[in-house]
């Protein structure tokens, strides 16, 4: 059965499932790797990955990087996997999102989300980073991290959209040098004062 509802973002999730108002996060198939290659083949979107990980060339090289995400979410424990995001109205898969441990201890937890580039825009990005947020929330974490390379003005927005909160730079993870952000569960859904800025924003 379908756990709690969020009345402002219309949440709703179970353990392989999770709908917005415009969005099913579902897990992942092999059967999606034609389409998904229209995500992680684009350089704009791989680029900005971490770990590091080159535009999947084509729809072979595609299922191969699905089987390898769908053996380890068999590993992994709740609330962590990975997810195929589709339009709920129409079922065209736009995306991916995660929620991961991060290295290198594996305490923390990461939420991802990527979108097709043609899908930009829209504010789904933001939706799914909702829909993932409220699903650890709803197993019981505390707080979730997004770790987002520096220059990924994007990613940092949506962070912020998704009313995370800048809390440093750190070069532990994946080898990379990346901003943090963090969100709370007290937090989620709470709406910024106006004029209100957050550490990142600056003076």
């Amino acid at each position: 059965m379908p756990g709690p509802s969020d009345r402002q973002h219309r949440v709703r999730v179970d353990d392989a499932r999770i709908e917005t108002e415009r969005l099913v996060l579902r897990r992942w198939s092999t059967d999606d790797a034609a389409a998904a290659v229209a995500v992680y083949g684009e350089e704009e979107v791989a680029r900005w990955l971490a770990p590091a990980m080159a535009p999947v060339p084509d729809r072979d090289a595609m299922e191969r990087v699905l089987g390898q995400w769908i053996e380890e979410c068999r590993r992994l424990e709740p609330p962590s996997g990975r997810w195929a995001i589709e339009l709920s109205e129409t079922g065209e898969l736009v995306g991916g999102a995660a929620i991961l441990p991060l290295p290198p201890d594996g305490v923390d937890l990461e939420i991802g989300w990527q979108l097709a580039r043609r899908f930009w825009g829209r504010g789904l990005a933001t939706e799914a980073g909702h829909g993932a947020a409220h699903y650890a929330f709803t197993a019981g974490v505390d707080e979730v991290f997004a770790v987002v390379r520096p220059r990924n003005t994007r990613g940092i927005a949506t962070a912020r959209r998704v009313g995370m909160e800048w809390v440093g730079e750190t070069d532990k993870y994946y080898g990379l040098t990346l901003q943090v952000y963090r969100l709370r569960e007290g937090d989620l859904d709470v709406p910024r004062l106006p004029g209100r800025r957050s550490s990142a924003e600056g003076a």
